[in-house]
């Protein structure tokens, strides 16, 4: 399948459509990425592909598929031979799984939320999001502090889903520099064959 029958929507600035950016092209799968503005994400031409009008959305054929976590599980098994990216063995996925859904949970909460209200002025709690960016962060430093990946003992789609928004936490006022754990494990992440960047907002972020 080439590029034009692989269409990946999202939006540049976006951490969901980041990670899975990050596997296609780790895995060396072919894809043309569609920017899809907010105001496009209501029109009914993209809610045919994802009724609830969020980003990012996987076309393939006749596949349609929505969810970052659960892209990246379907590539990871579609495409991934060695079981590298979500390993076979039960205790292992499992692990996987339990930091797909902090990727999910305290990491979108946290300093995801606090990017989104620092950046672009959406509604939440702010001193809320900063508090669960701790909170997650400090779990991470001292899980990191013994490991060097966060579901086994290579890169998994774990540290693919939780990157981009820890990468970016200083996006919504989040200094990583209490940190180093954290900090080495994302140089890792980044030192991976293929790996790019999502591109940089202002920091610190605007007033």
């Amino acid at each position: 399948m080439n590029s034009d029958q692989r269409v990946l929507y999202g939006a540049e600035h976006s951490g969901h459509s980041h990670r899975v950016r990050l596997l296609l092209d780790m895995l060396g799968v072919a894809y043309r990425f569609e920017p899809v503005p907010g105001e496009r994400r209501r029109a009914a031409e993209f809610l045919r592909l994802n009724a609830l009008g969020q980003i990012p959305v996987l076309q393939e054929g006749e596949i349609v598929l929505a969810d970052s976590n659960a892209i990246l599980v379907y590539l990871a098994l579609a495409y991934d031979r060695e079981r590298r990216w979500l390993p076979a063995q039960p205790l292992d996925a499992a692990r996987v799984q339990r930091w797909l859904s902090i990727a999910a949970g305290e990491v979108r909460h946290g300093p995801g939320a606090a990017r989104l209200i620092a950046q672009w002025g959406a509604a939440g709690d702010r001193s809320e999001a900063l508090a669960l960016a701790r909170r997650v962060l400090t779990f991470m430093q001292g899980h990191l502090s013994r490991a060097r990946w966060l579901a086994g003992e290579d890169a998994t789609i774990a540290d693919l889903a939780n990157y981009t928004y820890i990468a970016h936490a200083p996006e919504g006022g989040i200094e990583l520099h209490e940190f180093p754990a954290v900090q080495a494990w994302l140089a890792r992440v980044e030192a991976l064959p293929h790996f790019s960047p999502m591109p940089a907002l202002p920091h610190p972020p605007r007033a």
